[in-house]
């Protein structure tokens, strides 16, 4: 695709002074859990404990892991396969992750590899096939994936949190997984269509019940991270306890979830977003903006304009979600692999999430728009927000615009002025 040149954009889009910039330490007090490891294997431990189902020596387990950066994932992750052989099982990890990766093998494999999920990591065997069987639901079915089918039990790590598409008791966590993940393309692509007209609780609901009764399902290891994106809780829940079980992590989750401490700046600068960010490349939590069908946008935070200006290295190119945009840059366009993108955005049905913005040819063009579209601009009034992503808003800047509606917990801890070298943003200190 060929987009206009530096020239031609500096034609329409006249120059602007920009806002100075504060530099905020934003450091809400929320718990964070000393020993990772020790705690995913007392939890994985309890977690097996627990199972009333037949775990005969020598059974194969399947451990469901997903595309999300979810911190220190590989010490939980290791310490559950620690943990299944302690009991002369057979670890295997599965790709529960739905479509991602391009819905290819090779893709979900090199997408837990950017998380540093490896089978050499792992010292455990990686099966990433993408065939599914079919469970029957009523007059619907319910894809499983084949190599979790063909174990002798499952189980699924993941992170709860408030989910990007819906609102509902559960939400982003082991009952999505096991219900969507471990469906792979096809029952990802499956649930999402249902989910349109009937809703993501209730058809979530019905295939979960579908997998408990077809699958056993010996439960999964709950992760709920902080405000500054580390392990705050692992709690270990039972298959049977599963969907209800996860309300109370869930509403944990929702407490201590990073959020922007001001509800309606004029305009929001992302540096990257990325599915090991946010499966939405960015959290529509944070951003305020949903973009499904038949479900309206969230009340908070109202972002008038928003500029992505880069991706993830971790994203290995799938750029959804860029769509939740208004502008971004020609560099982040020509990176985008929208093959993986579009395979996303049709499995899910979110296709307003795979539309290119106006893309521009650099970091001045594209910030520049956005902050003289947002209404009459200027400088000393607009108020921006900037930030690396929205998995990290321990720190951030915001315009001096802003300063009088920061919380008590911000401190501000210097003054920044935004240039841009050969059209590239980069900020420096102010004395």
């Amino acid at each position: 695709m060929e987009f206009p040149d530096s020239e031609t954009i500096g034609g329409v889009l006249d120059s602007i002074r920009f806002p100075r910039f504060l530099d905020v330490r934003y450091d809400p007090e929320t718990p964070q859990l000393d020993d990772v490891g020790a705690r995913a294997r007392t939890e994985a431990d309890r977690l097996l404990d627990s199972y009333d189902g037949d775990l005969s020596k020598g059974g194969t387990i399947a451990i469901g892991l997903g595309s999300r950066g979810i911190a220190d994932v590989l010490p939980v992750a290791r310490a559950t396969i620690e943990a299944v052989r302690a009991r002369d099982l057979e670890p295997m990890a599965v790709p529960a992750m739905g479509s991602h990766g391009g819905a290819t093998p090779e893709g979900q494999v090199e997408t837990l590899a950017g998380l540093g999920l490896t089978e050499e990591r792992l010292e455990c065997r990686i099966d990433p096939r993408m065939e599914t069987i079919e469970l029957r639901s009523g007059d619907e079915s319910v894809h499983f994936a084949r190599a979790a089918e063909e174990a002798d039990a499952v189980l699924a790590i993941n992170r709860i949190k408030p989910h990007t598409n819906f609102e509902g008791r559960f939400e982003s966590g082991l009952t999505k997984m096991l219900a969507v993940g471990f469906g792979k393309q096809a029952g990802a692509r499956a649930i999402h269509e249902r989910a349109l007209t009937e809703g993501y609780v209730p058809v979530i609901e019905d295939a979960i019940g579908t997998i408990q009764r077809e699958i056993p399902v010996i439960g999964g290891l709950a992760i709920v991270e902080n405000s500054q994106d580390e392990i705050a809780t692992i709690e270990a829940l039972a298959g049977r306890d599963l969907p209800d079980g996860e309300q109370v992590l869930l509403d944990r989750a929702r407490e201590y979830m990073p959020t922007l401490p001001f509800d309606s700046p004029d305009a929001l600068i992302v540096e990257r977003i990325g599915k090991d960010v946010s499966g939405t490349g960015m959290d529509t939590n944070v951003i305020g903006r949903y973009r499904v069908l038949n479900a309206e946008d969230p009340a908070s935070p109202e972002i008038d304009r928003i500029c992505v200006l880069g991706l993830t290295e971790a994203t290995h190119g799938n750029g959804m979600g860029i769509g939740l945009a208004d502008a971004t840059t020609t560099r982040v366009a020509n990176a985008i692999d929208f093959g993986q993108v579009y395979a996303n955005a049709l499995t899910s049905s979110s296709l307003a999430k795979a539309s290119l913005p106006v893309a521009l040819p650099t970091d001045e063009q594209a910030v520049t728009a956005v902050l003289t579209s947002a209404g009459t601009y200027d400088p000393e009034k607009s108020e921006v927000a900037w930030i690396r992503d929205t998995s990290h808003l321990s720190s951030f800047r915001i315009s001096e615009a802003l300063a009088d509606r920061l919380p008590a917990e911000a401190e501000i801890v210097g003054r920044s002025e935004l240039v841009f070298e050969n059209g590239n943003a980069n900020f420096e200190p102010l004395e």
